[in-house]
């Protein structure tokens, strides 16, 4: 049995992130596109692990696998960078109460950061790739949800204007 979220298209899931990233402040709007990229990676992942997406497809699952180390590499590994050098901190300095909240996203970094490092092996790829589709997902809806307004709320203007100056020297 299908659930409801798999069977919703791809682009209505994504189009709630894109939805968002339009009331953002500025400085977070690289990181609201890379969470829109990521989630529709998050999705084929997920969907591919539970064989919706090329069944009984091994060179298929591999070919996926290989994309999220790439897209790793390129796009969440300096993502990562910019929220734990400058958005993290920035936050924990004019909202004290989230220390649990990051303490959290630090944590789910490194699992992703492990998760990904596990697509090198084969065994129970599918499985993996679940796994990591399911974790970007929430990871990213939280960041949005609950993390991105908390900054909009809490840091000052041009604290704000200087974070998003980090953000795209760190993302480019």
């Amino acid at each position: 049995m299908r659930s409801a979220l798999s069977a919703l298209p791809s682009a209505l899931i994504c189009g709630q992130v894109l939805e968002s990233m339009a009331k953002r402040h500025a400085s977070l709007i690289l990181l609201s596109q890379d969470h829109h990229h990521a989630l529709a990676l998050a999705i084929r992942c997920r969907k591919q692990g539970l064989g919706q997406l090329n069944p009984g497809n091994p060179k298929a699952m591999k070919g996926l696998a290989e994309e999220v180390k790439k897209f790793f590499q390129q796009n969440l590994k300096p993502h990562f960078e910019a929220e734990e050098k400058v958005l993290f901190p920035l936050i924990h300095l004019h909202s004290s109460d989230t220390e649990t909240l990051i303490s959290a996203l630090l944590s789910e970094h490194d699992r992703i950061r492990k998760t990904v490092t596990a697509l090198e092996n084969e065994f129970e790829l599918s499985k993996t790739l679940f796994d990591l589709g399911d974790l970007l997902d929430r990871h990213i809806r939280q960041e949005e949800r609950t993390l991105f307004p908390i900054f909009e709320q809490a840091v000052p203007p041009l604290a704000a204007e200087q974070a998003g100056r980090e953000i795209k020297g760190i993302l480019g």
